[in-house]
């Protein structure tokens, strides 16, 4: 195929040669006198200095290629960098279902970087908490998230798609350039004196008609295959002698349209959103390249000006857009440093607790979050940020980690220990010596409590083992309780019954026959057995009926009162009640400190009065202190005689 160049164009001031290439000067649409700016590319940064209409016709050639990139506009996009892993995937697969696998190229770009960025992350903290927990070099990091395999499935449904429309794009773009240069070939050929002027405006319309459903061929060709069509239909246009009536008639359709394009353009220039003004512009660029013809010489140039110093009104103002967008990047990239230099902070912030490291831990989650969710920053620093936010929390990850290292030999320690309580609890599961060994089980149960953490991994199986075996015992012991119960209510009865007999009870008068008797109802009432505890009022309304008895007794203090101890010893020896037996023998213990602490007291006073010249005269001061001395005595030798009793109980 033969491409048309623009070496054989004469100077543009209109003179021609009808037996040379005839050329014009062409559409200024291709011109590159349109003042340069400055081409921003997606992620803002400076490309180089391009015009206005260089960025449109980069764009439209890009989309012209593929139609489905015009779609792309139509998905605002989203800061995918604050998603989480679960939020990325489920806006992969919502992306993936449509059929215009190109118009979502950018969305899934930006997902995949932004998950392969959290998912990195997550690995490096699984794989320190598995340094951190394994010492065995002989064990390999391992770690499978279901998250990641519904990523690489669906990402893997995207690849598939992308590579079947690609293959099937670059088959019709190869045959669609063919056709268009063929198309415009036979334009240039079209030129033939000799033909009925009638046939060649309708071969010409033909070819027209021809190129608009020719279909898209390559970016990098349609600029160059267009202005050969272009420069061929105005030269068809300009130099031939058709007919001046149907061509100043299309050229006047041609301007009225042109001319609608330029007032909507001008109503561009106060679109509020400029992106989507810009993306009109390109539409209405399009327009007026490929679907209207050109306008006479006389109106070409100034409709021309007007249509591209209105498109460099709409492109500056996307400039400033983008200049601001580099500003608020700047602003993003100051923020992330402050988060950088917070977190650099914690990595050298010692603690001793496991609780304040889980403070510490939350601390940097929540920098986390903010270093996510500030947007982006300058392409330029991006790496480098990024590796900045790496480094930090990697140091505190190795703080942390050394930390728990070092407490992990306490935590294998306490392995230990819980696991020989483990073994005590099952060595007793099946006893049913239950008063030696509920005790026992207690003090196991509130051993394990005081017993700090072990390694996670062992945690649940050894408390599983030990909870199975405390609840069989206890379980047991329940059931055994219950059967005493039974037995426990028949005692109450008895009991009930006996204290009704033993208000009939009639002293004789024989102070040994009548304390046989009352010796021998105790001796009757222990035989009864135990009650319930709910029921134990029972013993006080028998304890009454006795000290009623007592006292019609003829018998010393000490006697009456040591047969009421010996009588209360019994019931809680009876009851095991062992908490109030020590604190009985507590008890006594400090009663008989005190009283030996008072005998001394009065004994030494009696020393001070008997040393005084004046001994005679307080005689009777002397005498009652002696008389409180022997009180004392006597009473600290009952103190005496019920602490070796219940001494003797515990032998």
């Amino acid at each position: 195929m033969l491409e048309e160049t623009n070496d054989n164009l004469p100077q543009a001031d209109g003179n021609y040669d009808r037996e040379t290439a005839p050329s014009v000067q062409t559409d200024p649409a291709d011109d590159s006198v349109v003042n340069n700016v400055v081409a921003v590319g997606e992620d803002g940064d400076v490309l180089k200095k391009k015009s206005a209409q260089d960025a449109i016709d980069d764009s439209n050639a890009e989309e012209s290629e593929d139609e489905t990139l015009k779609e792309r506009h139509t998905l605002p996009m989203k800061d995918y960098g604050t998603f989480s892993l679960e939020q990325l995937v489920d806006a992969l697969k919502e992306l993936v279902v449509t059929d215009t696998v190109m118009s979502i190229k950018e969305h899934v770009d930006e997902i995949k970087k932004a998950f392969t960025v959290e998912f990195n992350h997550l690995i490096e903290e699984k794989k320190e908490e598995f340094n951190a927990e394994n010492t065995d070099s002989n064990e390999e990091f391992e770690y499978h998230s279901p998250l990641k395999s519904k990523f690489d499935e669906a990402y893997s449904v995207y690849k598939t798609k992308l590579n079947a429309h690609f293959k099937s794009l670059q088959t019709n773009l190869k045959g669609n350039l063919e056709d268009r240069l063929a198309i415009v070939e036979e334009l240039k050929n079209l030129i033939n004196p000799q033909e009925n002027i009638k046939d060649t405006l309708k071969h010409f319309n033909e070819l027209r008609e021809r190129w608009k459903n020719a279909g898209p061929i390559p970016k990098d060709k349609y600029n160059h295959v267009w202005n050969n069509f272009h420069f061929h239909v105005e030269n068809f246009y300009d130099y031939l002698h058709l007919d001046r009536e149907a061509r100043d008639l299309d050229f006047k359709h041609n301007l009225d349209q042109k001319q609608k394009i330029i007032a909507r353009v001008e109503e561009l220039t106060q679109e509020a959103d400029v992106n989507k003004a810009f993306r009109e512009l390109q539409d209405l660029h399009r327009m007026w390249k490929e679907d209207i013809g050109p306008v006479s010489k006389d109106h070409r140039d100034e409709i021309w000006n007007q249509f591209s110093e209105l498109t460099k009104k709409i492109h500056d103002k996307r400039e400033v857009l983008f200049e601001n967008l580099k500003e608020l990047e700047v602003e993003n990239l100051i923020k992330k440093k402050e988060v950088i230099v917070k977190l650099d902070q914690l990595a050298i912030e010692k603690v001793n607790t496991h609780s304040q490291w889980l403070a510490q831990i939350d601390k940097v989650e929540a920098l986390r979050s903010d270093f996510f969710a500030i947007g982006k920053v300058p392409t330029e620093v991006n790496e480098a940020t990024w590796a900045g936010f790496k480094s930090a929390v990697r140091k505190f990850n190795s703080l942390k980690n050394s930390f728990y290292k070092e407490i992990k030999k306490d935590q294998t320690d306490n392995l230990n220990k819980k696991m020989a309580l483990v073994e005590k609890a099952k060595a007793l599961r099946e006893s049913t010596d239950y008063s030696s060994s509920t005790p026992v089980m207690k003090k196991i149960q509130d051993e394990w409590k005081q017993i700090g953490h072990v390694p996670r991994k062992y945690s649940d199986k050894i408390w599983k083992e030990f909870k199975e075996a405390c609840n069989h015992y206890f379980d047991n012991l329940k059931e055994h309780k219950s059967e005493e119960n039974s037995e426990e209510v028949e005692s109450f009865d008895k009991k009930k019954a006996y204290l009704e007999t033993l208000r009939s009870f009639e002293m004789t008068g024989d102070h040994k026959i009548d304390l046989d008797a009352i010796k021998m109802h105790i001796e009757n009432w222990k035989q009864l057995g135990k009650v319930p505890f709910s029921r134990r009022h029972i013993e006080g309304k028998f304890n009454k009926i006795l000290d009623a008895l007592f006292e019609k007794l003829s018998l010393s203090k000490k006697e009456t009162d040591m047969l009421r101890f010996t009588n209360r010893i019994d019931s809680l020896s009876e009851n095991n009640d062992t908490r109030k037996l020590d604190n009985e023998k507590i008890f006594l213990m400090r009663k008989i400190d005190e009283v030996q602490n008072e005998i001394f007291q009065l004994e030494n006073n009696i020393q001070f009065f008997t040393n005084t010249k004046n001994a005679k005269k307080e005689n009777s001061i002397v005498l009652e202190v002696r008389k409180n001395i022997a009180i004392h005595k006597e009473g600290l030798a009952v103190l005496k005689d019920k602490l070796h009793q219940l001494r003797e109980l515990d032998q």
